[in-house]
């Protein structure tokens, strides 16, 4: 039989296995055409997202002026436009600011723990959104629009590169346990790409942190021959729909995520079991505070997710539930809605970071500290802060990023970027450079047009790069 006659004999998932172990198409794109990818320095992503929108100069933005002139009428010399108030007085942080490491990187008293890691970090202080509602600027940072239906970072990630290990999925989503952020799970989605892309939800804090993972305690009537029967009988009817429907991938998907699922119920219990982790690493994280006891959790897992081979770990903080809030966005309490945040958060990201160095882990891992947008350097209220898309912050770590580092800058106000202003384009860029992807060549065919998770826009930020 002929090569070509095998390919067509073969399934469409069949072949994919068997010609690169599952990879994703632009890797085989790639080989078949002979492009040459940048020299990858990272395997793997975390992706910690602040939803609610944290306050970029109340955090490692630092501006005198905002002490200088606190309880001043706010002049930035234009008429300004807020998301539900009118621009209050000039408002300073309510946290101390001190310099910390060899790079003297400003930091408030907010993050102490942080703080203590700014040598590892590359701050982008000129990140621009083109939205300044929650759902669709959530959109734009993880999956690079502001529109519904495009895969996330994530997704985009799982279907380049493909598996480290067979035996965990590729992406993984912590959400917050109180709920999920603006838009739900459309933020982890596979979008148009083949269903096998969308993320595995975990909860580690739920008595079943995978769904359905394992048979109901009612299940006994189920022995190992009649599921083996079973199972036997639900793979040659999947074969022949599968057969007469080519082009769908949401049975090749469910296919995969039930071979996965008998996996997951070896491997999961291993991962997700922290007995075996030291006295010492369990109180590096906080797991012997209340406060932080719920991330810390959830970053010990990543790291443990993250060694075994996951490729993308994504972490939430913050949930759209309502009042009292739950989240980042402080427009009526800044103070007591970001110091909870904070604190719930600080300790746990900082011990993430000293514990894959520790490992030897952040060499090739990303770490990737986001938000929706930024916050007014003006009140709202008295004691609040609104939205601000104009400028505000992230950092990146790890995985062949440059430590130490601060890029672009808002003005005085902490208000505009001003100086390298970037969207998540050039961050999304950025990262695909580090794992060896070029962003312009990352596609997907869809509805007559090539996709990419930047759009027609990205730049790689060389200055990042260590």
């Amino acid at each position: 039989m002929s090569s070509s006659s095998l390919i067509k004999a073969a399934s469409r998932r069949d072949f994919l296995f068997t010609y690169g172990g599952g990879l994703g198409g632009i890797a085989l794109a790639s080989m078949l055409q002979g492009q040459t990818a940048p020299k990858a320095k990272a395997k793997r992503v975390v992706q910690l997202f602040m939803s609610g929108a944290a306050s970029q100069c109340d955090t490692f933005d630092y501006k005198p002026l905002l002490i200088q002139k606190a309880g001043q009428k706010w002049d930035p010399g234009e008429k300004v436009e807020l998301f539900q108030s009118n621009p209050g007085v000039v408002m300073p942080c309510p946290w101390d600011w001190k310099q910390y490491g060899k790079s003297g990187k400003w930091v408030s008293s907010l993050f102490p723990h942080q703080a203590q890691c700014v040598d590892d970090m590359a701050f982008v202080h000129s990140v621009m959104a083109k939205s300044n509602v929650h759902g669709p600027a959530t959109f734009m940072q993880n999956t690079g629009f502001i529109l519904p239906g495009f895969p996330s970072a994530g997704a985009w990630v799982s279907y380049a590169m493909g598996s480290l290990n067979e035996n965990l999925p590729v992406f993984v989503v912590l959400p917050d346990p109180r709920g999920v952020p603006p838009n739900g799970p459309a933020n982890w989605s596979n979008g148009f790409l083949p269903a096998a892309h969308q993320a595995m939800v975990i909860q580690p804090s739920s008595p079943s942190p995978i769904h359905d993972l394992h048979a109901p305690k009612d299940s006994g009537f189920i022995t190992e021959a009649s599921e083996k029967d079973g199972l036997a009988l639900l793979r040659q009817m999947n074969r022949n729909h599968q057969q007469a429907r080519e082009g769908d991938s949401r049975l090749e998907a469910r296919i995969a995520s039930y071979e996965m699922a008998a996996r997951l119920q070896l491997s999961a219990p291993e991962v997700l079991d922290i007995r075996n982790e030291s006295d010492a690493t369990k109180k590096l994280y906080g797991l012997d505070r209340d406060i932080t006891a719920d991330l810390g959790r959830r970053c010990l897992i990543a790291r443990r997710l993250l060694e075994r081979g996951v490729r993308f770990v994504q972490i939430w903080s913050g949930a759209d539930n309502g009042f009292p809030r739950r989240n980042w966005d402080s427009h009526e309490n800044l103070l007591k809605d970001h110091g909870d945040m904070g604190t719930a958060l600080d300790q746990p990201v900082a011990a993430l970071l000293k514990d894959l160095k520790a490992r030897g882990l952040l060499d090739d891992t990303i770490v990737h500290w986001t938000t929706e947008f930024g916050r007014m350097p003006c009140s709202q209220g008295s004691k609040g802060r609104d939205h601000n898309p104009s400028g505000f912050t992230q950092w990146l770590a790890g995985g062949g990023i440059k430590g130490g580092v601060s890029y672009g800058a808002t003005d005085e106000w902490s208000y505009k970027a001003v100086e390298k202003p970037v969207y998540c384009y050039d961050i999304h860029a950025t990262m695909l450079h580090l794992l060896g992807i070029d962003h312009r060549k990352l596609t997907y065919r869809n509805n007559g047009i090539d996709r990419r998770l930047t759009d027609v826009h990205g730049e790689v930020i060389p200055e990042l790069l260590a």
